[in-house]
């Protein structure tokens, strides 16, 4: 997975490993700075189930570049300073310890970038039709925070 070579936004979905270094590098710009950097990653427990070993991500695929790109341009509408988004997601199974989102935005200042950020991985969530499956020592289950997908101007 490799930034675009033009644009302002790097939205994807993949099943290889999530190029965490390479979008924290991408979103630079010399008139933003500001860098904020979110990585999701697997951890090894969910309530009720200890011990947890792996994670599956499956996606409506056709469905989630889209939704991601209706996150990036509601994200700068609210943020109309912010420089650089990505909006990356992986699928397939995941280790404890490996990323499986990555938001990244930079902005003049940490206020905005901060801001945007945490609007990006929280509607990304809300939003786009990813799901979680875990495994742990006790079984596998679809994960505990199941909810309705929305439009990205109501996450």
């Amino acid at each position: 997975m490799q930034p675009p070579a033009h644009g302002e936004s790097w939205l994807g979905l993949t099943e290889a490993p999530l190029p965490v270094d390479d979008a924290s590098a991408w979103v630079v710009r010399p008139d933003c700075g500001a860098v904020v950097l979110f990585s999701g990653t697997a951890r090894d427990h969910a309530d009720g189930r200890p011990d947890v070993s792996l994670l599956t991500y499956e996606a409506y695929e056709s469905q989630v570049v889209p939704r991601l790109a209706a996150v990036d341009e509601e994200l700068r509408r609210r943020w109309p300073a912010v420089g650089r988004v990505v909006l990356l997601h992986r699928t397939g199974e995941l280790r404890v310890g490996e990323s499986a989102v990555v938001v990244a935005v930079s902005a003049p200042h940490r206020d905005e970038a901060f801001a945007a950020a945490r609007f990006g991985i929280d509607t990304v969530k809300a939003t786009v039709p990813i799901w979680k499956q875990e495994t742990w020592a006790g079984g596998e289950s679809w994960g505990l925070e199941a909810q309705h997908i929305v439009e990205a101007e109501v996450g």
